[in-house]
């Protein structure tokens, strides 16, 4: 049953996308010519000759056209078709003898379509005179003044639909707009007063589906004269030369589609013009003419109104732009500001929201997000953090342009409805695959009225095996209340954040040299500083050893002859240079601790914790330290620093121990992309102001009475942790313990064993 509704899907799309164009069939009101150059010989003719020629079709067929025309006209067609562009010959007044001795007086228009083939197509002319230029310059003229004397678009519009059913006398001119989402409105309409009015009415995009908006970007002027008149058969069906149908793509003879002349049928409509207006190579809108009884309109005349709506469109494209103009300039001054301050700023985040104008006022929206990797700068109305991280995903999986934009994100991502009431509407520019600006706009509830349901714009009947679409048979007025939508982007809007995206990768892009500069001075730096340090300890271990060493054979020596205050004079000396030894072990210590210098490998983590509890033994024997862990997992890391890490953490902890024996417990947590591990004691504990302190060089919270040490060894930790891409930080308040916690990420292979036993459980599951 599925399957059968997925069929009869797809076989819906394939009739609302078949092509029109190719067609053997044309309107009864005139007569169609395929003429092969350059004898000009009939390959096809349409089966109504009889009716306007008295000559039968099968005749015509392989004669040439200096048969059916005199020399004259066939000269001067022939020297017309010899220039570049044949529209200057068009229409061509075409005497064509008729059986009996009379003449019928045609505009024959001619073109070639796609495949090359020069197509004649014969209307009847209505008068043998053309319309006065002047006439008609006057008429264009007083269109526009009344135009310059008009502010609001719709007055605009209003003027263009007066003038149009002005010249054409149709019962009805509506002026229709497309939508973005391919929707269309009816924004002007002129009518007779017994018309029910269409005015403000919404209509589905599939009145007009794709192949007959194509149709009309290339064909700007379409007449049906009589949408109850039955087609007319080409004859033969296909071309002789291609074998196949005509293309009758630019044809103004072509015969519409049975499903559109169903739906004029169903409006009521006996004859239609249609004028595209056609804006940046896109079909902008339509001027839709309805008449209710059959009605023919002459081709200078259909030209006429073809050349005024383009003329009133330009005006009105241009005030349009005028109207954006403002707005415009305005956008681009918040961007330039941006601009300075996020050059201004040593993070360019700052630059977009510490200052006025700041991110929001360059979309006008009312709330908007920065995304750098994992952490998120609001300003404005916006989703939780937590709901932003969803949609950072969904975007990352789905999106691949430049710029994303939508009025109603709930529809495309359907979690959005939760906070639809912040974020109905979204704007986003990627700056890099993680990195995100994002504007929302909140929902905005409207009522469309629309002209008949569309949620029934067609109906699919089959007759034979074969589908055939239906359009609706009732435009009465529906309403739709329309939600999870909020006020549209406007391309202005779209453009600026476009800009601005730019703008920021410039700005990163310049950034990352300058850091990409200033981390090889650092890097020079540091080299410098190690090797100083390096040589600097080694340097100094020779005359400190000998001042030692001095100092106590002095002591040794004349130990009768030195009182109580000398003796204490010389134990400060050995003391001091101790000190100074333990401050140069620990500088080298610190000096050596180097990224580069990391063996990285897959690291036991309970191999190295045994190794530092092996080198603490005889402090945590005379302690009576009590030391306990979790199971310990393995991990990407220098197990040396890593034994150096929980050496420095645990003898902090015996150091600092309280009136009770220690109690040190190792724990480990499996993050999402992380380990985190603790180191938990019972001891004295630290006043939470100086979390940050205790890591700093050099930095005590005691004197060395009460503690000895030199306050590098929490540095160290520090400096370990920040080459493995960690974070290490410590909770704990006076009296009451402390737990320092450090985090060591999940190395590459580590993680891919672990999708590897992901994706092995799965399959076994």
């Amino acid at each position: 049953m599925t399957i059968g509704l997925e069929i009869a899907d797809i076989n819906v799309k394939s009739l609302k996308e078949a092509p029109i164009h190719l067609s053997s069939q044309i309107q009864p009101h005139g007569v169609v010519l395929v003429l092969e150059e350059p004898d000009l010989k009939v390959l096809q003719v349409s089966n109504n000759t009889w009716e306007n020629l008295g000559v039968n079709a099968e005749s015509v067929l392989g004669k040439t056209l200096e048969e059916l025309l005199d020399s004259f006209q066939v000269e001067r067609i022939k020297t017309g078709l010899l220039e570049e562009n044949i529209d200057f010959i068009n229409p061509t007044k075409l005497w064509m003898p008729k059986k009996g001795g009379d003449y019928v007086v045609f505009d024959g228009v001619f073109q070639r379509n796609a495949e090359g083939f020069l197509i004649l197509e014969l209307e009847p002319a209505i008068s043998q005179e053309n319309i006065p230029f002047l006439s008609f310059y006057h008429l264009a003229k007083a269109s526009i003044n009344e135009l310059e004397n008009t502010a609001n678009l719709r007055d605009f519009c209003q003027i263009i639909v007066q003038e149009v059913r002005k010249v054409t006398g149709f019962d009805r001119v509506m002026l229709y707009k497309f939508d973005d989402d391919g929707h269309g409105s009816v924004l002007a309409e002129e009518k007779i007063p017994s018309l029910e009015s269409y005015l403000g009415l919404h209509y589905p995009e599939s009145d007009i589906p794709k192949p007959a908006r194509k149709l009309f970007i290339s064909n700007s002027i379409r007449l049906i004269p009589d949408a109850q008149a039955q087609p007319v058969q080409m004859i033969p069906v296909k071309n002789p030369i291609s074998d196949r149908p005509l293309d009758l793509t630019n044809s103004i003879l072509r015969s519409a589609a049975p499903c559109h002349l169903e739906y004029l049928h169903n409006m009521g409509v006996g004859a239609s013009l249609t004028i595209s207006l056609i804006k940046d190579q896109k079909l902008w809108g339509l001027i839709a003419c309805h008449h209710q009884t059959p009605k023919y309109v002459s081709y200078e005349l259909r030209k006429a109104c073809e050349f005024l709506g383009r003329v009133i469109f330009a005006e009105l494209s241009a005030r349009e732009e005028t109207e954006d103009y403002d707005y415009r300039m305005n956008l681009t001054h918040i961007q330039s500001l941006l601009v300075e301050y996020m050059s201004q700023e040593d993070n360019f985040i700052d630059g977009l929201v510490k200052h006025q104008p700041n991110l929001l006022d360059l979309t006008s929206a009312k709330g908007a997000a920065v995304c750098c990797g994992d952490k998120f700068t609001l300003i404005g109305e916006t989703p939780k953090e937590e709901e932003l991280v969803f949609l950072m995903q969904w975007l990352k999986n789905n999106i691949d342009s430049e710029i994303f934009y939508t009025d109603s994100l709930p529809k495309l991502y359907p979690d959005a409805e939760r906070f639809k009431n912040v974020a109905s509407g979204l704007l986003a520019i990627p700056i890099s695959h993680r990195n995100y600006v994002l504007w929302f706009r909140p929902e905005v509830i409207q009522t469309v009225n629309w002209g008949g349901d569309p949620n029934k714009a067609f109906e699919v009947s089959q007759s034979e095996g074969n589908l055939r679409l239906c359009p609706r048979k009732s435009f009465e007025l529906w309403k739709q209340t329309v939600r999870l939508t909020s006020l549209p982007w406007k391309y202005v809007e779209i453009r600026a954040a476009l800009e601005l995206r730019k703008a920021i990768v410039n700005i990163v892009l310049r950034q990352a040299d300058e850091l990409a500069e200033l981390a090889q001075d650092l890097e020079r730096s540091n080299a410098e500083l190690k090797k100083f340090a390096y040589v600097a300890s080694h340097d100094l271990q020779e005359p400190l050893n000998q001042v030692a060493n001095y100092v106590q054979l002095l002591a040794m020596r004349y130990e009768d002859a030195l009182d109580i205050d000398a003796k204490e004079f010389i134990n400060y000396a050995v003391e001091g240079v101790s000190l100074m030894q333990t401050l140069i072990d620990d500088v080298l210590a610190y000096s050596k601790v180097d990224t580069q210098a990391i063996a990285f490998q897959l690291t036991e983590v309970e191999n190295s914790l045994e190794k530092a509890l092996s080198n603490l033994r005889q402090r945590i024997v005379e302690t009576k330290a009590t030391i306990t862990h979790d199971p310990l997992p393995i991990v990407m890391a220098g197990s040396t620093q890593l034994m150096q890490l929980f050496q420095n953490l645990i003898a902090n902890a015996i150091k600092f121990r309280s009136d009770k024996p220690p109690q040190i417990h190792i724990g480990a947590e499996r993050l999402e992309d992380e380990w985190l591990f603790s180191v938990k004691d019972n001891g004295i504990g630290i006043d939470p102001q100086f979390g940050d302190r205790i890591f700093v060089i050099f930095q005590r919270l005691h004197t060395r009475d009460e503690y000895q040490g030199t306050g590098m060894g929490l540095a160290i930790c520090k400096k370990i942790i920040e080459c493995h891409r960690g974070r290490i930080w410590v909770e704990s308040q006076l009296g009451e313990g402390a737990t320092f916690y450090f985090t060591i990420p999940v190395g590459g292979r580590e993680r891919e064993r672990r999708n590897g036993r992901k994706t092995q459980n799965n399959i076994s599951s």
